[in-house]
C-alpha cells in the first residue's frame, strides 16, 4: 500500500509530508520513512539496498528541502514563479540532453555527487517547472480548507477547484453550513 506517492510528483507529494489535520503533522518522522517516501516515488538508488541507506542528516536535508518547497508553493502565480526561479538558481544542477521516444530533450539533473537533499531539490524544481510548460501552473494550488496546506493540482475542466481531496471539501463545506446555523 502506498503512503507518500499520492500523485506521483515530488514536488507536490513532498510539500505534503507536513499535514495539519494530523494529531503530529510530521509524515516523515524517521529515516525509514524517508526511504520509504523516496522508494515509492521511485528517487534513483532506492531499489538498491546498499545505494539506497539514507542517515539522520538526509533526514533534516529532506525537511529542508520540503520547508522551501512549501514556500514556492504558497502565493499567487507569479509569487510562485519568482521564488520557483530563486530557488532553481541556488539549486545544484545541470543540463542534460535525454531521449525522449527517438527525440532529444533538454533536462536537468543533480550532480553525481549530489545529497538526497539535492536530488530531490533538482526533481522538484523540473517537475515545477514541467507543470508551468504545460500550462498547469496556475493550477497548483493550496487547499482552501484550514488548517489543511496540502498542495495540489487542479485537474478539473472548469479549473475551480479549492481543495486537495473529498475529505476536505466535506470539512470546509460542513464548518460553513454550522457557521450559518449559528
Amino acid at each position: 500500500m502506498r503512503q507518500y506517492a499520492e500523485t506521483g510528483l515530488v514536488a507536490i507529494d513532498l510539500a505534503n509530508t507536513w499535514d495539519e489535520y494530523l494529531d503530529d503533522p510530521e509524515r516523515l518522522p524517521d529515516v525509514p520513512a524517508l526511504r520509504r517516501f523516496c522508494t515509492e516515488l521511485g528517487v534513483p538508488g532506492f531499489s538498491d539496498r546498499r545505494t539506497g541507506s539514507v542517515s539522520a542528516a538526509d533526514l533534516d536535508e529532506v525537511r529542508a528541502v520540503r520547508s522551501r518547497l512549501r514556500q514556492v508553493l504558497d502565493g499567487d502565480p507569479e509569487q510562485r514563479a519568482r521564488a520557483l526561479a530563486r530557488w532553481a538558481d541556488e539549486a545544484p544542477m545541470r543540463a542534460v540532453v535525454a531521449e525522449s521516444a527517438g527525440t532529444p530533450v533538454l533536462r536537468l539533473a543533480a550532480p553525481s555527487t549530489a545529497s538526497l537533499g539535492q536530488r530531490l531539490t533538482v526533481r522538484a524544481v523540473t517537475e515545477l517547472l514541467d507543470l508551468a510548460a504545460s500550462g498547469d501552473w496556475e493550477r497548483v494550488r493550496l487547499c482552501a480548507a484550514s488548517p489543511c496546506q496540502d498542495a495540489f493540482v487542479d485537474r478539473s475542466r472548469p479549473g475551480r477547484r479549492q481543495f486537495c481531496s473529498t475529505r476536505c471539501a466535506n470539512r470546509a463545506h460542513a464548518a460553513a453550513s454550522r457557521a450559518r446555523h449559528r
